[in-house]
């Protein structure tokens, strides 16, 4: 049994940790409640009037003078950049990469440990540069990969071990974190350090007062369809951010270009 002289030290590192991680996400600045919000991962542009929060690939600068939020690919790799990531893609039983097939990302590999490690000191460099770029807040996407990946390759628990990799980062560097969609593991939001939510579809899916409970009126809403943005409009207009993108997220000027608010 250890000796209390070494227990009572290690509780207080504990209890030091924790109180550090606490104050870190007290730090940060969330982006304003039921604010016109643009989506803008698909490229750069000026956003359009009245626009006070915006979305944009951690590749691109922010919109100067508003609320910015960096986008990063977390959980998955960008289509054709599969060699930057060696070992660290998911494979299945027969050794083949595992993609999303909706947008032919490879799924990268969280199951353990030493791989979460990994991938998150290269998702951290790119927090690292959304802060230097003076974005106020980080998107991670694809938390929910986890639920695409066949024969329960991952699990949840895996998703939140990494997602808490990722918030501790984002809240030492001054950001502030959200929460991409995944509805069913929003009340767990606290212990993962997770500040906001961005929700895409969440009324076509019934899902927005799931991300309420969590976050209460720090919820993002993306809806792809003119229904989707009646819904959100009707349920949630007066009090969350609400905007109906193209599914492309083109920018002005694109023939599918679609940007609608209440």
């Amino acid at each position: 049994m250890p000796s209390r002289a070494r227990v009572l030290p290690l509780v207080a590192a504990v209890v030091a940790a924790l109180f550090v991680t606490s104050d870190a996400a007290a730090a940060v600045n969330l982006p304003p409640a039921h604010a016109k919000f643009d989506y803008q991962i698909g490229g750069a542009y000026t956003p359009p009037s009245g626009v006070r929060v915006v979305s944009r690939d951690h590749g691109d600068q922010p919109a100067a003078g508003l609320y910015n939020i960096c986008y990063v690919n977390a959980f998955q790799a960008q289509p054709g950049a599969e060699s930057e990531w060696g070992d660290l893609l998911l494979r299945d039983a027969s050794g083949q990469i595992v993609y999303d097939e909706d947008w032919g990302e490879a799924i990268l590999d969280i199951r353990t440990a030493a791989k979460r490690e990994r991938i998150a000191a290269k998702v951290d460099g790119w927090i690292d540069g959304c802060a230097a770029k003076g974005f106020q807040a980080v998107e991670p996407d694809n938390y929910d990969s986890y639920t695409r990946a066949p024969d329960n390759l991952l699990t949840a628990s895996q998703a939140q071990a990494f997602i808490r990799l990722l918030s501790g980062h984002a809240h030492g560097a001054g950001l502030a974190i959200a929460q991409k969609n995944t509805a069913e593991l929003a009340g767990n939001r606290v212990t993962n350090g997770l500040d906001f939510a961005i929700a895409e579809e969440c009324a076509d899916w019934d899902e927005c007062g799931d991300y309420v409970d969590a976050f209460g009126d720090h919820v993002i809403v993306i809806e792809y369809s003119a229904s989707g943005l009646q819904a959100a409009c009707s349920g949630w207009g007066s009090g969350l951010s609400i905007v109906r993108r193209d599914v492309d997220v083109s920018t002005p000027g694109s023939s599918g270009y679609v940007y609608q608010t209440c």
